[in-house]
């Protein structure tokens, strides 16, 4: 469940009128990528909470600055930490097959995740942990500005809503982060271990499609 301290924590900061503001995002993609760039030099060799001292890579985000379509995770794992990109072990193998399943590639999206620095033995990241990463998640999703964000896993869905309700309550039900609908749902590494969530998850991705324009085929594999 999420802790109190993280709602308090976030408020301010998810109502905060920020320099990075939509005024700023209606750019083209050259734009929107300078201001990502941007955005990691301001982050440089982060020190901002005790995730820096086990860390190997801090782990920023990848793919199309201007995607319709943003995943969010929780933080990541040592694969990620030892690359520096998100979703690369298995988790991310299965999110792949998740995008391409869709009719996308990963270089249509963009990933991301609440933390950017590996939480030690991939245990859940803390309150003053998540607070100090969400201002940049929040500059990276206005900057991005997509269409759909689709939260993966608890954390990441809980932290953006502002919410204690279970992911297994938030799913398959649009919300709305500003004016961007978030689709909740389970995340990867849950699916490894509950394969049988996998059609939950896709009833879900197939509600993210029909927002987008994408054509729902017949010919999906869990």
């Amino acid at each position: 469940m999420m802790e109190k301290e993280v709602l308090k924590s976030l408020e301010f900061q998810l109502q905060e009128g920020l320099a990075w503001g939509m005024d700023r995002v209606s750019r083209g993609k050259e734009s929107c990528e300078e201001l990502l760039k941007d955005l990691r030099a301001e982050i440089g060799d982060c020190t901002r909470c005790v995730l820096c001292k086990g860390r190997t890579n801090i782990v920023f985000g990848v793919g199309n600055p201007k995607a319709q379509l943003m995943f969010v995770g929780e933080g990541p794992g040592a694969d990620e930490d030892l690359k520096g990109e998100p979703f690369v072990g298995r988790a991310g193998q299965l999110l792949t097959k998740m995008i391409e399943a869709m009719g996308l590639k990963r270089s249509d999206v963009y990933i991301g995740n609440i933390v950017k620095c590996r939480p030690p033995n991939n245990r859940n990241p803390e309150p003053d942990e998540i607070a100090a990463c969400m201002p940049f998640l929040k500059k990276q999703i206005e900057v991005i500005n997509p269409e759909v964000l689709v939260c993966l896993g608890k954390f990441a869905a809980q932290t953006l809503l502002q919410t204690e309700t279970p992911i297994s309550k938030l799913r398959g039900e649009f919300q709305n982060y500003g004016d961007i609908k978030l689709m909740p749902t389970y995340h990867p590494a849950f699916l490894l271990r509950n394969p049988n969530m996998k059609k939950a998850v896709w009833e879900d991705l197939k509600m993210v499609m029909k927002v987008l324009g994408l054509r729902v085929g017949e010919n999906h594999k869990s």
